[in-house]
């Protein structure tokens, strides 16, 4: 259960630590391989599980095993990477959170994979997310360690506490589909009524639940920042 304060706000730290739990625990080495993952796929293409594993010095039949035992990792007919934990090449995945890193075009699964993947992959980001219905569309440059441009100023973000076994099954369908931007808090509010569980944060709030999850997640990988 989320804790909300009298002022609206909300405790940032036990959402990072709900988001982190649901999903595998991660050890030194496999910390090395997501982070590796995520900074091949940013390159637009889909990534050989021959390279990856070349990249760590390890066997392919190492990555192999740990890959299909995590959910959410998506391949193409070769077994290439197409998709991995919220970042997608843009070809095979059609979204309504796009990025542009290095002046590639990616997709996200859902507003939030664009705050916490920047600091990831130690970028900055061009983002356009289109919200839900008639909405309209957000657009903001994300830093590895900030927000530095967010139109409209008043954009807020849809969340939902992801449940471990759902993830597991279906993470895009399960909570991907419930974490957008809105141009406004009362855009995010309307939509946030006709959602059971979700509710709505500010783009601080999104982003600092961002940064708290990725320390925890690959704090020894990222040499604890």
């Amino acid at each position: 259960m989320i804790h909300i304060y009298a002022t609206g706000s909300v405790d940032v730290d036990a959402i990072a630590l709900g988001i982190v739990k649901v999903f595998p625990t991660l050890n030194l080495f496999e910390q090395r391989l997501s982070l590796e993952l995520y900074r091949l796929l940013s390159g637009g293409q889909p990534v050989a599980r021959a390279v990856l594993a070349e990249r760590l010095q390890v066997s392919v039949e190492i990555v192999d095993r740990i890959l299909d035992g995590w959910p959410g990792v998506f391949s193409d007919s070769e077994r290439r990477i197409v998709g991995y934990w919220g970042l997608s090449i843009a070809a095979p995945y059609t979204s309504s959170h796009q990025l542009m890193i290095d002046g590639r075009r990616l997709s996200a699964w859902c507003a939030w994979d664009t705050l916490f993947l920047p600091s990831l992959l130690g970028k900055p980001a061009e983002v356009e997310s289109r919200s839900p219905g008639l909405a309209g569309a957000v657009k903001l440059t994300v830093t590895p360690t900030g927000v530095k441009r967010l139109e409209p100023k008043d954009a807020h973000v849809s969340f939902v506490l992801p449940n471990a076994t759902d993830v597991q099954k279906d993470i895009v369908n399960t909570f991907c589909h419930f974490v957008h931007f809105f141009p406004s808090r009362q855009a995010g509010d309307a939509w946030a009524a006709q959602h059971p569980g979700t509710f709505i944060l500010s783009v601080d709030e999104a982003h600092a639940i961002a940064l708290l999850k990725n320390r925890a997640q690959y704090g020894g990988a990222m040499g604890g920042g």
